[in-house]
């Protein structure tokens, strides 16, 4: 790579890195809005003013805002994340521990969709304004339009109770082989693909029939070439910025709806961490699984530019 691309890739990376800078601070001075005080709320109604006023400056409380940032961002940085409200743990026992579970659900969804949206998108791609194109298109809106906990509330209707092919709950890797792989992943994975597929395979289609209108195209059609090869060959790799663009935009999508997934399947992920920590206004569990998933999203998004910039000769 020559310098100006990697002056690029460098200036990227460090939009990224302040981006997440910013995000931090806002999630640090969001959360400390939440209502509720949780030195009262870990002490319970009946506890005393005093002992509310001495476990508020146990857990620094009583501190400025902004001096609380920078303790929480430095000890961010070295790797200490803080000590639970909730029941005094390291942030660190808490959530650690369920982060692979998280990761591995998001890379098994990943695997799945990624090719099947690429399959839908380039048949949709081939045969525009066919009866497969009209299909897939309305299967494709029709999926997009249902919320994710209506999809998983279906899910379990038909596949948990109706048929009993599979548990209602969904506990993570709980034994060895396939078998239980699938009884552990099968319905969460199948409602985070539905939407991750639909809207991927939407921006494929937008971004192959691009390059497909192009002249180059008209001009390999006269010349007898086949549409699949003129396809495969000639429009997918010039149509990979924009796809990888939409892969990076789709598969954020987990970032958010593994939320709500995870709470309904009681999955022992982080975004259920995230949900019960709201609720005991847990702050230092609460800002970790924010700046978690915001790193998340921007790597995905710094990785759609950077290959962006790599694949594309304008910009080389």
């Amino acid at each position: 790579m020559n310098g100006p691309i990697l002056r690029l890739i460098g200036q990227r990376i460090g939009v990224g890195l302040l981006t997440l800078f910013l995000v931090s601070a806002l999630v640090f001075f969001m959360a400390s809005l939440l209502p509720g005080d949780a030195a009262q709320m870990s002490l319970g109604q009946s506890a005393t003013p005093e002992t509310v006023a001495a476990l508020r400056h146990t857990l620094g409380l009583d501190q400025p805002a902004l001096w609380r940032y920078v303790k929480w961002a430095t000890g961010l940085a070295t790797g200490d994340f803080g000590i639970s409200y909730a029941n005094g743990m390291a942030v660190r026992d808490i959530v650690l521990p369920r982060v692979p579970n998280t990761l591995t659900l998001a890379a098994v969804v990943t695997m799945v969709s990624v090719p099947v949206a690429l399959v839908l998108g380039i048949l949709a791609a081939m045969y525009r304004g066919s009866r497969l194109d009209r299909i897939i298109a309305l299967s494709t809106m029709s999926i997009v339009a249902v919320p994710e906990f209506l999809v998983a509330t279906l899910a379990v209707l038909i596949f948990a109770v109706k048929l009993h092919w599979v548990s209602a709950l969904s506990f993570g890797p709980t034994g060895t082989g396939l078998g239980a792989f699938l009884r552990s992943y099968s319905l969460p994975v199948l409602v985070l693909c539905c939407v991750v597929v639909a809207q991927m395979s939407r921006m494929t289609r937008a971004a192959l029939i691009n390059q497909l209108d192009a002249p180059y195209i008209e001009m390999a059609a006269l010349k007898g070439l086949r549409m699949t090869r003129a396809v495969l060959r000639h429009a997918l790799p010039n149509a990979v910025g924009p796809i990888v663009n939409a892969m990076a935009l789709s598969l954020s999508y987990l970032l958010g709806g593994v939320i709500i997934v995870e709470t309904i399947f009681s999955y022992p992920g982080l975004a259920s961490t995230l949900v019960d920590a709201v609720s005991n206004r847990d702050l230092p569990v609460v800002q970790f699984c924010v700046i978690f998933f915001s790193a998340c999203y921007l790597l995905l998004l710094m990785i759609a530019d950077i290959c962006t910039i790599v694949l594309n000769p304008k910009l080389r």
